[in-house]
């Protein structure tokens, strides 16, 4: 199988983060480099799936299916009573 290309990113952080980074490596026994290509990939995917449900939040929105404020507050103050309230499904 081929390698993917790469490209150098240099990015200056503080020295704790770094160091961090060298002790993860070290107990690993991976390089720096390996770390921060995981760490990247775990946030970028994060981020990706965050911005999709903030999309897909909006359409619900625009479309009219919300929740009612009332509704939620029900369901919030009874989370700590003894027979707490099913979450509120939207309308719309």
């Amino acid at each position: 199988m081929k390698p993917s290309p790469t490209r150098v990113i240099t990015a200056h952080i503080p020295v704790e983060m770094a160091e961090r980074i060298d002790e993860l490596a070290a107990s690993y026994d991976r390089s720096r480099g390996w770390i921060v290509k995981q760490a990247l990939a775990a946030i970028i995917e994060q981020e990706e799936s965050r911005h999709a449900m903030t999309l897909e939040a909006l359409q619900a929105v625009d479309e009219g299916r919300v929740v009612d404020h009332n509704d939620v507050l029900k369901w919030a103050n009874s989370l700590g009573s003894d027979s707490p309230l099913p979450v509120p499904k939207a309308k719309g």
